[in-house]
């Protein structure tokens, strides 16, 4: 039984996602971000960042515990641990990796910065809302050119980069952004939205889903709490 510590973000989806389309067991363990749950300190010693998601498993390599943090090392691991949605062929594995990371480095961090001055910011600033919208249309435009060649994001089959990228397009209104835009885009992501593995992932903790407008959620999420040394 695999241990996942998460809450129902994109980047929890991620995990939550890949546990079903490969039909592992796991335990889910809350961790409610906007009581400033992710500072406690046993949740600190397997995920040192104070970030969902985390997952502990049992049965590691060589049979020995092994826990992790990062959404995207977590997905890379589950690969390989069931040999699934990771392509074995050197060429193809890096046809996957390079989108992977595509999403660990760009989709992730300017989504959630467009998401973050369009919705939490307590000001509105124009600037960083223009900056950060137009690069996630810019971001999306990227991933239209690439699925009008190819049927999934690493080439012919669904992979970890498509399981990575779904979830934070999900809020594409809140980002500024209008999916129909991006034909070829908006086809690939009505077809992810009707798996049913993917419908069981992002149905995980989503009766705990809230705003997280209170003071105490933006203290905890954009305030002090988040810079202290731990």
């Amino acid at each position: 039984m695999l241990e996942v510590y998460s809450w129902p973000t994109p980047n929890g989806h991620k995990v939550h996602i890949m546990l079903e389309e490969c039909g592992l067991a796991y335990r889910v363990h809350p961790v409610d971000i906007g009581k400033g749950e992710q500072f406690a300190p046993d949740f600190l010693t397997i995920s040192p960042n104070n970030k969902i998601p985390a997952l502990v498993d049992p049965a590691g390599p060589s049979g020995q515990p092994i826990s992790l943090f990062e959404s995207g090392a977590i997905l890379l691991y589950l690969a390989g641990k069931t040999g699934r949605l990771l392509p074995a062929d050197v060429a193809g594995k890096y046809e996957v990796l390079q989108w992977l990371m595509f999403q660990v480095g760009s989709i992730g961090p300017m989504l959630g910065q467009a998401h973050h001055f369009r919705t939490y910011a307590p000001e509105q600033l124009p600037y960083a809302i223009d900056r950060y919208t137009q690069e996630a249309q810019r971001l999306y435009g990227v991933l239209n050119k690439r699925l009008a060649h190819a049927t999934y994001l690493g080439g012919a089959d669904y992979s970890i980069a498509d399981i990575a990228v779904f979830p934070w397009l999900r809020a594409w209104k809140n980002q500024g952004v209008a999916l129909a835009d991006f034909p070829h885009l908006k086809g690939w992501f009505d077809e992810i939205a009707h798996r049913p593995a993917v419908q069981r992932g992002v149905a995980v903790l989503a009766d705990a889903r809230r705003p997280l407008t209170d003071p105490q959620a933006r203290e905890a999420l954009f305030g002090e709490r988040q810079r202290q040394q731990r």
